[in-house]
């Protein structure tokens, strides 16, 4: 069996046959290059309508890249057929391992678009003598083929969260389906114009159909929500409340309290350090940390307060009952404006004007959790790549990472 004939079982190119092979060997890399001519003309297929066509128009040479061989980037010169179709005129042949107008094989392509799952661009390109821009295009047409398009047709619940995009407070807005942990959209910005794309695209019908709308406390989703979903609940988010009161009240009274204690500095810079200490969550407070924590909090009365109130705020969140969540929110309210820690105050009448999304909780036990992990995947792909200059192609890449779980 000659060399030929080997390369010709290991390519598999149908509808072609192997004129010769040769290799090529440089300081750089050793290359592997392939002549390809096409068989009979007896099984012959418009590359545009599927036709069958009986003659050619004329043949081209071109050069294709496909998956190495052993050691070797592989190059085939290709003779292209273009076809005279009777219903389209001069076309390109179709063919089983080369699109339409492809520089790469179909099976190159794929395996570019499996490592660019797993690994940057850059590694991918330099792993098998791509340019950087060619894997990007490849990976980008895949994930399009892929997840280009979102069936809308019976989503009743969303879930709405905003990540940075990049540094300087850029941001974009991601809609996913809870329940099936799917991302539905993405779109820049995180006003009511960035969205509206969306319920566009949802149409009339699919507005009329939401049921509920988990989210944080972000006034223009909750405006847009209204204007094309009347009918579906608003349900606060627990993660995003806690963190609100975390900023608003716990790091605000921790400064006071710390200004305050100018004159101590032993007790002053015990105070100051003691941010995080104060907004992790009780449960995960242990060992030093814990004796840290309760010397701190005998010592003060105003962080107890703050603190044992957050504990408490969260207890709402587990309620299945509207009527008992509410008398628990109003003695959670009148402690808090009894308070007399003017931060606490402030927050606990401002909390009061987006009670019905917290209580509609009991109604849809939702929570962005899992938008919480999208944004640590995100932050993750963007790592991978050193960010991302085209943001389609960034926003493809994280709906192909949450395609959600079949029903």
């Amino acid at each position: 069996m000659s060399y030929s004939d080997v390369i010709a079982i290991a390519g598999g190119w149908e509808g072609y046959r192997v004129a010769g092979a040769r290799t090529i060997v440089t300081s750089d890399a050793k290359r592997i290059e392939v002549e390809l001519i096409a068989l009979s003309q007896d099984e012959m297929v418009c590359g545009s309508c599927g036709g069958r066509c009986t003659s050619v128009h004329e043949t081209t040479k071109r050069v294709i890249r496909d998956l190495p061989i052993l050691d070797a980037q592989t190059y085939l010169i290709v003779h292209r057929r273009r076809l005279l179709c009777p219903q389209c005129g001069p076309t390109l042949e179709r063919l089983s391992w080369l699109a339409k107008y492809a520089r790469v094989t179909r099976r190159l392509a794929e395996s570019v678009a499996r490592l660019c799952g797993v690994v940057s661009v850059k590694h991918v390109a330099q792993y098998l003598g791509l340019s950087w821009d060619q894997v990007k295009e490849i990976d980008k047409r895949s994930l399009t083929e892929r997840v280009g398009t979102v069936d809308l047709s019976n989503i009743e619940v969303l879930g709405m969260d905003e990540f940075a995009l990049h540094k300087g407070h850029r941001y974009a807005t991601v809609i996913i389906e809870p329940y099936r942990k799917e991302v539905l959209w993405i779109g820049k910005g995180r006003s009511r114009e960035s969205i509206r794309p969306f319920f566009t695209q949802l149409g009339p019908h699919g507005c009329k159909r939401l049921k509920a709308v988990v989210m944080d406390m972000n006034a223009s989703y909750e405006e847009e929500i209204k204007q094309h979903s009347p009918q579906a609940d608003i349900v606060y988010d627990l993660f995003h409340v806690v963190a609100k009161y975390g900023r608003e009240v716990i790091d605000r009274v921790r400064v006071d309290e710390a200004n305050r204690l100018k004159e101590d500095k032993k007790a002053r810079k015990v105070v100051k350090t003691s941010r995080w200490l104060l907004l992790r969550n009780s449960e995960n407070v242990k060992g030093d940390d814990m004796l840290r924590l309760q010397e701190l909090l005998e010592a003060n009365r105003s962080l107890l307060t703050v603190y044992l109130l957050k504990d408490d705020l969260k207890q709402l969140w587990k309620f299945t009952c509207i009527e008992e969540a509410g008398l628990f929110w109003e003695q959670w309210h009148q402690r808090a404006m009894e308070s007399g820690i003017p931060p606490l105050i402030l927050f606990a009448r401002r909390l009061k004007g987006y009670l019905q999304g917290i209580l509609n909780h009991c109604l849809w036990p939702l929570h962005t959790g899992i938008l919480e992990g999208i944004n640590n995947k995100i932050k993750v792909i963007k790592r991978m790549a050193y960010g991302f200059r085209d943001h389609e192609y960034f926003f493809l890449k994280i709906r192909a990472a949450f395609p959600g779980i079949p029903g």
